[in-house]
């Protein structure tokens, strides 16, 4: 998988960046990067550490909340956000709308254009994301759709000037071991890949090659995998299903965990975020 975006040529690292605000859903949240307090970090919260430990006095807000579509993600994030006024904004959004059995393509894109025309002249920076997508049925199912999206950033990007971060052609991120037990979220290593890929597309050096493929790993047997299916319908599957048909979400009556732009310490003064135990990544197959 590739990306027009590909070619573009990285931009030189902002010689200071004082302030970010992430908006979007579940990936931005953070879930499922768990820290041992119960609650999640992710790939905004990592690339912030980043960003703090390079300027005093940096500042960060997270708005995302899991399960918002991108008409809530405009009325309830976008505004506030182009009112921060800050060095970096993130908008990764639509996703949840495309994965729905009916969606209106063209509204979808059509709230994405209203966001980024919000957005890119009240911040210094603004990136948006090709989203990753895990290896299976699912993915094949919605994948025109994503396709559709992915396109259409790209589009808004050239015009109003923001960078795009190609997910969706990095292979490693399709990988199913990238991803959660729900099926649905990234793993706290995927999270930290994501936190590099934006890392580097803003021009900062590697440190690390978030394109890099997993070890060869042998698949387990088909009985450990049936077993697997049923605990992700019994434990992810009903539970959504159940929300759809009552019309609820997850992010329901949920703030957002970092609501104001406010002053971030770098994670080594804080203490807050030792280093993640990835464990082996075992290989499943999507139901």
């Amino acid at each position: 998988m590739t990306s027009a975006m590909d070619s573009t040529p990285t931009p030189s690292a902002p010689s200071v960046v004082t302030s970010f605000v992430a908006l979007g859903d579940s990936f931005t949240e953070g879930m499922s990067d768990l820290l041992p307090d119960g609650t999640y970090r992710g790939w905004a919260d990592l690339l912030a550490d980043r960003l703090a430990a390079r300027t005093d006095g940096f500042r960060y807000a997270n708005l995302a909340v899991r399960g918002k579509l991108i008409g809530q993600i405009v009325e309830e994030q976008v505004d506030v956000a182009a009112a921060m006024g800050a060095d970096l904004v993130t908008l990764v959004g639509g996703l949840n709308d495309v994965l729905r059995p009916k969606c209106d393509m063209g509204r979808v894109c059509g709230l994405l254009e209203q966001s980024v025309a919000k957005l890119a002249p009240n911040c210094g920076r603004l990136v948006l994301m090709r989203s990753p997508g895990r290896r299976g049925p699912v993915l094949e199912r919605y994948r025109a759709r994503m396709e559709h999206l992915f396109s259409h950033l790209d589009a808004l990007a050239e015009e109003y000037g923001a960078l795009v971060v190609d997910l969706y052609g990095c292979d490693a991120l399709s990988d199913p071991r990238m991803w959660a037990e729900d099926r649905l979220h990234l793993t706290s290593e995927g999270h930290r890949r994501v936190a590099e890929a934006v890392w580097q597309r803003l021009g900062y050096p590697a440190e690390s090659d978030w394109r890099e493929d997993l070890p060869a790993a042998v698949p387990p047997h088909w009985y450990a995998r049936r077993v697997e299916d049923l605990r992700f319908t019994r434990r992810h599957l009903l539970p959504w299903i159940g929300r759809r048909l009552t019309g609820r979400s997850s992010g329901d009556g949920r703030a957002p965990k970092r609501p104001d732009l406010a002053p971030l310490a770098p994670a080594v003064d804080r203490g807050r975020y030792p280093a993640p135990d990835l464990g082996p990544l075992a290989c499943e197959d999507t139901p």
